[in-house]
C-alpha cells in the first residue's frame, strides 16, 4: 500500500493539472487506460486517482459509465458562480492580502482563463483559514475548464483581469471586493449561453 500512495497522488496531481488547463474538456470521457499509459503507471493509481478527483468534484464518477469532466447545468452553473464569489470574498475578509509579497503576472501565452484561475488560486492561498482555503481552491479548479472552454463569449476579458489584478498588487482590498463582484455578476446572466456552449463543445467532440 505504501508503494501505491504516491502513484496515486502524483496521478492526481497530473489529471487535475490537465482538467485546469483545459485539456479536456466538460463532458468529456476520461479513460483510464490512455491515462495509464501516458502517465506510465498501472490501472489501479489511475482510478483511486479518479476517485480522489471524484471526492473533490472536479471528475465526475458514473459506476456503469466510467468517469467524466463535469458538464454543469444550468442551475449547478449559477450556484458553482456564487460558491466560487462568497469563497473568494470570504477569503478576503478574513485576511488574504498580499502582505507586501510581488504578484508573479502571468506569463503572455497564459489566456485570460489561466490567469483568473491563478489570481483566485493566489487569493485562496494566503486566507489563514485552512478549510476556507481548500474550499475557494477546488471551487476554483471546478471553474478552470468551464472558462477556457468559454472564452469565446467573454473577449473583453483581460481588460477586467486586469482590474482584479490591479487591486490585489495595490492590496486595495475593498476595490478588489468590487471587482469580483462586478466579475460574477457580468457572467451569471450569461449561464445559459455558457451551457449551451459546453453542450456544442461536448457534442463537437463525439
Amino acid at each position: 500500500m505504501m508503494g501505491t500512495l504516491p502513484k496515486v497522488w502524483d496521478a492526481c496531481d497530473k489529471i487535475r493539472h490537465a482538467i485546469v488547463r483545459g485539456r479536456f474538456v466538460p463532458g468529456q470521457r476520461l479513460e483510464p487506460a490512455i491515462l495509464a499509459d501516458e502517465l506510465t503507471t498501472s490501472l489501479t493509481p489511475i482510478r483511486n486517482a479518479l476517485y480522489r478527483l471524484s471526492g473533490e468534484r472536479l471528475v465526475d464518477a458514473h459506476s456503469r459509465d466510467g468517469f467524466y469532466v463535469p458538464l454543469p447545468t444550468e442551475a449547478a452553473l449559477r450556484h458553482l458562480y456564487e460558491w466560487m464569489e462568497e469563497r473568494l470574498l470570504a477569503c478576503l475578509a478574513r485576511g488574504a492580502s498580499p502582505n507586501g509579497r510581488p504578484y508573479k503576472r502571468p506569463a503572455p501565452h497564459d489566456g485570460p482563463a489561466e490567469a483568473t484561475w491563478q489570481l483566485f488560486d493566489t487569493i485562496a492561498r494566503r486566507t489563514r483559514q485552512p478549510e476556507l482555503r481548500h474550499a475557494a481552491q477546488y471551487a476554483n479548479d471546478r471553474l478552470a475548464p468551464i472558462r477556457i472552454a468559454k472564452r469565446a463569449l467573454f473577449p473583453d476579458a483581460h481588460a477586467e483581469l486586469d482590474e482584479l489584478i490591479s487591486a490585489w498588487e495595490g492590496a486595495e482590498i475593498t476595490r478588489l471586493g468590487r471587482a469580483l463582484r462586478a466579475y460574477h455578476a457580468r457572467r451569471l446572466p450569461r449561464v445559459p449561453a455558457v451551457v449551451e456552449l459546453l453542450n456544442e463543445t461536448r457534442d463537437a467532440r463525439h
